[in-house]
């Protein structure tokens, strides 16, 4: 009988293992042959892994194999001698004594994009068609090694600050945000949706935790066709108690914010020079009303009010251009929207209940948060139910959290996707999306 007992050393070593004992003597390693250049007597083959190329060196005579056997897309376990090389990816080569085969790309297959170039150079719509294949591209890689340290950051942050990561289920009964925009489901005999959003789980469980957390996957059914829109992405979402005001959730976001850019400028500063990213500075973000910020573009940039409602898409490129010129600032929060383009659970300012006690932050130029103050008395919230000719009693497990005291509270949620677009200077949101959903893409 045979007992596992942990991970066993292997003798195969990583690139981070190679780096902390010193470049010298022998060494194994596998990966991907991700591309060969043959120089004659001389070839140089270059491995991906994990955490990057390496560049070994072909000899012949001294290597035990033939060159021309091996191909781009194979898997190998090579052995050799260690050297250090500047001109290397990493600062060091292996020189090739052994080279086993581990797998083989299906016999006359060619790879279908150049993946072993620096740029693709090729449409997002075939990179896309091809997505398996080219996220092997280095520079697709450290796009997603990015946003894998944008989630690492931000639940850093969100644990420093006493919130509790919870789950949210992602077939619900409920649409939370109103609207048509829910993709609907058949559930054994009932109707179900799937989530627009986790909202109202996050305020049922601040009832519970008093500050939550999640990040995970929502869904909305907009047939928009768009460079900003898709219609399932990640949602970076948390929810906070016993507020002051919505003020705090902008404060906290900021300081999450300051916190997530600082992460990404020590852990993952290969992946940022490989982009040529520079990470924004935030000392503090300016905040202009929803009303007031459209009269200063329509003033500034003599455009007309077309909405009196919400801000068109033209319009959050024209508040973030304002405020880069004049305040130098990358961010800027829009506050108080109409309550009329607000879901039922936005508290509405009592100095002015036109408006509501919420925001949205743009990055620039684009909306990449939405959040706010929520309705925390029961009677108010059943009240703006009433208003809105919605019926409470198909609301009757979201309004138990009010009946049974609830405190004040607010959040929001953060469109991965954007925010990654946005911070690494891409055109497309589905160029930061490992496999996008739009309405014309459910596969690969």
């Amino acid at each position: 009988m045979e007992f596992i007992a942990g991970i066993k050393q292997k003798e195969t070593k990583e690139i981070s293992d190679i780096l902390a004992q010193g470049i010298s003597g022998k060494v194994k390693i596998n990966g991907y042959i991700h591309t060969i250049r043959d120089m004659g007597e001389v070839a140089f083959v270059v491995l991906r892994k994990r955490e990057g190329l390496v560049q070994c060196v072909y000899e012949e005579g001294v290597t035990n194999c033939v060159l021309k056997e091996l191909k781009e897309g194979m898997t190998v376990e090579v052995e050799g001698n260690l050297h250090e090389e500047e001109r290397a990816p990493l600062g060091f080569e292996v020189r090739l004594t052994e080279v086993t085969v581990l797998s083989s790309p299906k016999e006359g297959t060619m790879l279908p994009l150049p993946i072993s170039k620096w740029k693709m150079k090729t449409s997002l719509e075939t990179k896309l068609n091809y997505r398996p294949i080219s996220l092997r591209n280095i520079r697709e890689r450290a796009i997603f090694k990015i946003q894998e340290g944008i989630i690492r950051g931000f639940r850093d942050f969100m644990f420093s600050q006493g919130f509790t990561e919870i789950r949210t289920p992602k077939i619900v009964a409920g649409n939370a945000e109103g609207g048509a925009n829910v993709f609907k489901l058949e559930y054994f005999g009932s109707k179900a949706f799937l989530a627009q959003s986790p909202q109202f789980y996050k305020q049922t469980m601040v009832g519970v935790y008093d500050r939550v957390f999640e990040a995970a996957p929502v869904f909305r059914a907009e047939k928009h066709n768009t460079t900003r829109h898709l219609n399932e992405y990640t949602s970076l979402d948390f929810e906070m108690g016993y507020i002051d005001g919505f003020e705090d959730v902008m404060a906290m976001e900021t300081e999450m914010l300051r916190y997530v850019f600082t992460f990404l400028g020590e852990k993952y500063d290969k992946e940022l020079k490989l982009l040529e990213v520079t990470l924004p500075k935030i000392e503090s973000i300016p905040a202009v009303r929803f009303d007031e910020a459209k009269v200063l573009i329509s003033e500034k940039y003599n455009r007309k009010i077309k909405n009196p409602y919400d801000l068109e898409p033209e319009e959050e490129v024209l508040i973030g251009k304002y405020f880069k010129e004049e305040y130098e600032s990358d961010f800027v929060f829009v506050t108080h929207y109409p309550s009329k383009k607000r879901p039922f659970y936005a508290m509405d300012d009592p100095a002015d209940p036109k408006f509501t006690l919420s925001f949205d932050l743009l990055y620039k130029g684009m909306e990449i948060t939405t959040g706010g103050q929520r309705i925390h008395s029961y009677d108010a919230q059943v009240a703006k139910m009433m208003a809105r000719g919605m019926n409470p009693e198909e609301f009757s497990n979201f309004l138990m959290i009010h009946k049974h005291g609830m405190p004040p509270h607010g959040g929001l949620g953060i469109g991965l996707e954007r925010l990654t677009m946005k911070l690494l200077n891409e055109q497309n949101v589905r160029e930061t999306t490992m496999f996008p959903r739009d309405v014309s893409r459910l596969e690969p």
